[in-house]
């Protein structure tokens, strides 16, 4: 099993590239994908927890 990547800078532009939508939020960034009907809340950390990280692949279909 791959090791998730927990950095968020890389999550956030690798979700942006393929095509999910920042929508803001309060504590946590909003992301949605337009095609898919996904949405998630992304936290405002420098690194995620590896526990998130695995979420994050599974959502995303990373």
């Amino acid at each position: 099993m791959p090791i998730p990547e927990t950095s968020r800078a890389k999550v956030v532009r690798r979700l942006e590239r393929e095509g999910w939508i920042n929508e803001g939020g309060g504590k946590h960034d909003i992301f949605r994908h337009p095609a898919r009907g996904l949405v998630f809340a992304l936290p405002r950390h420098r690194t995620l927890s590896p526990g998130f990280a695995r979420d994050l692949d599974r959502v995303a279909g990373w």
